[in-house]
Parts: C-alpha cells; structure tokens; sequence
C-alpha cells in the first residue's frame, strides 16, 4: 500500500490485469515497474528516465541499486547489444532442483515425456507396496520445482508438467518415473534458453500466436488439453497448455 501510493505520487498506474506492475506514461515516455515483494525492476527506453525514478524513490525509500539487471528470481538475463537481443536462461536453477532430487548424475533423454505414454488416474497406488514406496517419493515438491520453469523459461516443458500435476494428489510409481524422464530431459537441454531479438521475417507484425488442442486426449474423462504460444520477435512471451474445463464435441466448440 505504501508503495502504490508512493508510485501513483510519481504518475505511475497500477497495471489491472497484474497488480504488482506500475506503469507510467507521459508525454511520450513509458517507464515499467514490476515488483516481487522488495525486489524491483526500472523498464524504460532512455537511461535519463530510469534515473528519475531512481532519484524520486531515493527521496521515499531507502534503496539498494544492483546496476544493470543479470539474475532475478532464479532466472539469468544476458544482452548482447550488437544483435540487439536479450536472453534469459534458468541453468543454474536446472542444476540446483537436480541436485536437490538426485538427479545430477541421470542420462539424457530427447523428450520431456514418453511419446507413447498416457498418464491416467488408473496409475494411482493399487496396493500396500506401492503407497508405501510413493510416501518416500517427493512428488509433490518436485513437479512444483518444474513448475516454476515451465511457467518462466521452458514452454517445451508445459505440456509435460501440466499433465503431472494433475496427479499430484495421489501420485503412482508410473507418474513418478515419468517426473524422472523430464529431470533426464532436463539434464540434456540444460542450456536451453528464450532469446528476444528482432524477426526479419515478421517485420510487420508484432506478435505471432499459435494454438492447437488434442481432440479429446483425456480418454478417462474425453477432455481436451488445449495448447498455445505467443512470441514477440523470436522469443516466447507467453504460453500454457492446461486441460480444458469440460467435453467438446468439435473443433468449433
């Protein structure tokens, strides 16, 4: 509350669709502020801009000014000024959740999930063995580490973590050796990486979309999962693949 008050001060305005993003727009200049509890990022397209806002928060906040942003939230951020592309890479947070699962020393694997596996709730622990084998299984924090990068730097992941989640609350010994296969996928793409340049190909176009959806691939329920990717330039910025609330019955619906 303190400070959104003290940025609307400034001219900012809370974002209504994201209410930790402030934006200011004045006479031509655009400043973006978005904020993870007290860690803050200054966007602007000029460097006098980003040092007003500097200069007006020193005025209210105490303040820690880290410089050039290279690493936030477990992501790094490299720029190569030449090509005019930004790239942002999660290696260092790949090496930490495989080391944290014992995975550091798995052998590659070239898919995020079997191709021919189909994960159903007919997986789920049938007998006294297997419940007790799951218990000492960290299922849950583990497709929760995954989570986290499928949803900030790895959309070739999603499909595979949004399926493993849907088991989280009774996982079986085959959903857990299909988390085992994305560690091992992991392992060989590890210096994967979403990079943001200019598309000569797309010049007139700002964003590129595409979606498509599997026609009922659910076969317990007859749901369909339901997949897109928006790109502005050569990089993704934003993507989902999530099962779909209810039965259709055609492409249409």
């Amino acid at each position: 509350q303190k400070l959104d008050k003290e940025l609307t001060s400034m001219g900012f305005s809370l974002v209504e669709s994201d209410n930790s993003i402030w934006v200011y727009t004045k006479e031509g200049i655009r400043i973006i502020i978005p904020v993870f509890v007290d860690d803050m990022t200054i966007a602007a397209k000029s460097k006098s801009s980003i040092n007003w806002v500097k200069d007006e928060l020193k005025k209210r906040f105490k303040l820690r000014d880290l410089g050039p942003t290279s690493y936030l939230l477990a992501v790094s951020i490299t720029r190569d000024r030449s090509k005019r592309s930004l790239s942002l890479s999660q290696k260092q947070y790949i090496l930490d959740i495989l080391t944290r699962y014992n995975f550091s020393d798995c052998s590659p694997v070239q898919t995020p999930m079997d191709p021919g596996l189909r994960l159903t709730s007919d997986m789920c622990p049938k007998t006294k063995e297997e419940r007790d084998y799951m218990a000492t299984v960290p299922y849950i924090n583990a497709v929760g580490a995954l989570m986290y990068l499928a949803i900030s730097t790895r959309p070739d992941i999603a499909y595979a973590v949004g399926v493993l989640c849907r088991f989280s609350a009774n996982p079986g010994p085959t959903h857990w050796k299909a988390v085992k296969h994305l560690f091992r996928y992991l392992k060989g793409t590890i210096d994967y990486q979403l990079t943001y340049s200019p598309d000569a190909t797309l010049s007139s176009q700002l964003f590129t979309a595409y979606s498509d959806a599997d026609h009922g691939g659910d076969k317990i329920n007859g749901k369909s999962t339901t997949g897109y990717v928006i790109k502005i330039g050569t990089g993704a910025v934003s993507w989902s693949s999530k099962l779909q609330s209810f039965v259709t019955l055609s492409t249409t619906e």
